[in-house]
């Protein structure tokens, strides 16, 4: 949701941002087998967001603090912060942690996948410079198509998996929304990065407070070692993420930041499967294949020429 704010070093210089690169996509990577760690432990999806926009909001605020950064105050930093929890964070993380009640944490990393094709379709809505091209069509096409692939339609839906499956759809949808929305009224507002992350995650965490309340769920101990996975999930995963994110964007530069989405696949698929001994069927691999493709597509630029951040990445 950031941009950067110094400048962007040389691309031989990765000893400054591959640390933080392979840091970021294993944080996020795990996030998927430390939500099913949670659910699977009985904690109410809605009390899995919640603790994870806790936690993580805790994290930003020790940074902020340390680094003495001063806290937006302006309406309208606040007003643009409340869309933009709802859709990054809020939403989604609920939305997720309902459907790993449903489908692996493998399934569920696989589907975070098609964020950045979601994302290129609102930001063709929002954004007036950009255009749905015949070449960003088809790669929503091939993305759609790894999607089928991935559950499989050919054998037939189970229900719990359509279910599982469509609360993750929605939540990547609500990213996508999200990040095009961030671009265009968020990401440019004044303040610092660690800063604005903060009021967005504040938000989100009392936006989950108040939904929470109003559907009355109360919280209930889920033992130790689901509550450290909820703990890693918000401050690790959602706080300090943040930081490493903005590390990358700052000396990579934003497009090879944005390739971290080809990597979290490979972290929750290793992670589910020898972690958690999930299983991974052979249409997993063959869909998300699909799914990164349709995302290199929509990158290619016009005339046929992809962009040369995106291929040395």
């Amino acid at each position: 949701m950031t941009t950067p704010t110094a400048p962007v070093t040389a691309h031989g210089d990765t000893a400054r941002w591959l640390p933080s690169f392979i840091g970021l996509s294993a944080l996020w990577g795990s996030s998927f087998a430390l939500i099913k760690i949670g659910v699977d432990a009985g904690v109410h999806p809605l009390w899995v967001a919640l603790w994870r926009c806790l936690f993580g909001l805790l994290a930003l605020l020790v940074v902020c603090a340390v680094q003495r950064l001063a806290i937006p105050r302006d309406t309208a930093t606040w007003g643009h912060a409340l869309v933009v929890a709802a859709l990054l964070n809020a939403a989604p993380f609920a939305l997720f942690a309902y459907g790993e009640q449903h489908v692996d944490s493998v399934l569920a990393g696989i589907f975070n996948a098609t964020t950045p094709l979601l994302t290129m379709l609102f930001v063709v809505m929002l954004v007036r410079d950009e255009r749905l091209t015949a070449t960003k069509a088809t790669g929503l096409v091939l993305g759609f198509c790894g999607v089928l692939v991935i559950l499989g339609v050919w054998g037939g839906i189970a229900g719990g998996t359509l279910v599982g499956g469509l609360a993750c759809l929605a939540a990547t949808t609500c990213y996508g929304a999200g990040f095009a929305y961030a671009r265009r009224f968020f990401s440019q507002r004044p303040g610092s990065v660690a800063a604005l992350s903060t009021v967005q995650i504040g938000c989100a965490t009392a936006q989950l407070a108040v939904v929470t309340a109003a559907v009355g769920v109360a919280p209930t101990w889920p033992g130790w070692g689901a509550a450290i996975a909820l703990l890693v999930l918000g401050a690790l995963g959602t706080g300090v993420a943040y930081i490493l994110n903005l590390q990358v964007i700052r000396h990579a530069g934003p497009t090879a930041a944005s390739t971290v989405t080809y990597v979290i696949p490979l972290w929750s698929t290793a992670i589910g499967a020898v972690l958690l001994s999930e299983p991974v069927s052979w249409n997993t691999f063959v869909g998300a294949a699909l799914v990164i493709a349709g995302i290199l597509v929509t990158r290619m630029r016009t005339g046929g020429r992809t962009a040369a951040a995106a291929q040395r990445a």
